[in-house]
């Protein structure tokens, strides 16, 4: 696929088939992400696929916390505000979207199912998370989400579908124990992935961008 169609038709996926992407392949989608730039070439990112039974037994986890209330307790904490125009595009989406599955996407009730589908990695076979050191600063950070960006058109590239989802972090120590990581990691960002099931209508809505002309400007 070219580099250009491949940017601008990736879209997130919040429904998959339960086909198994081949072990190959997920490793090629990883080996072409490596290619990501990185602050001095420090490329600190880390990498975990869970599938299977234990990818189960982690949605089960997630979802029973998350019956119980416990409070999320990401590494990275959520942002509680933004600014105007951001929250106006952020409003849009929620309610294209609600309107979309017919349901308020604000409200308490759907929220909470919102997160429980986030926790089964919306059908996907596979989720992946992807860690940094902790002491780490905010560069990193950077670097992994261009990592991030990679790896999601790497697998467009290839036919398969992902979604970012900052809710898989909600529960980082959790997170982090079951697959066996240092709490000394930061839990950056979990990634569902899979064949997208493209008949389901939520993959059908595509979000809008703002007019370039909206967010460049030009000094001569």
């Amino acid at each position: 696929m070219e580099a250009i169609e491949c940017i601008k038709t990736r879209m997130s996926i919040r429904k998959f088939k339960p086909d198994l992407v081949p072990n190959s392949v997920l490793t090629e989608i990883i080996n072409t992400a490596q290619w990501s730039p990185s602050y001095k070439n420090s490329q600190p990112w880390e990498v975990v696929i869970v599938s299977g039974k234990k990818k189960e037994e982690l949605s089960g986890i997630l979802i029973r916390l998350l019956k119980e209330g416990e409070a999320p307790q990401p590494d990275m904490p959520e942002a509680l505000s933004w600014p105007p125009d951001i929250a106006e595009r952020i409003n849009e989406t929620m309610k294209k979207r609600g309107a979309l599955l017919g349901v308020d996407l604000n409200s308490p009730e759907i929220k909470k199912k919102s997160k429980a589908a986030n926790f089964r990695f919306y059908g996907a076979p596979h989720g992946i998370f992807l860690f940094h050191d902790s002491s780490l600063n905010e560069w990193s950070i950077f670097d992994a989400g261009l990592f991030a960006q990679s790896l999601m058109l790497a697998a467009h590239a290839h036919g398969i579908g992902t979604v970012p989802q900052a809710f898989l972090t909600d529960y980082s120590f959790e997170v982090k124990q079951f697959l066996g990581i240092q709490e000394s990691k930061r839990l950056v960002l979990g990634i569902s992935i899979g064949y997208p099931d493209t008949e389901n209508p939520i993959n059908t809505y595509r979000t809008t961008r703002v007019e370039t002309d909206k967010i460049l400007r030009w000094i001569e």
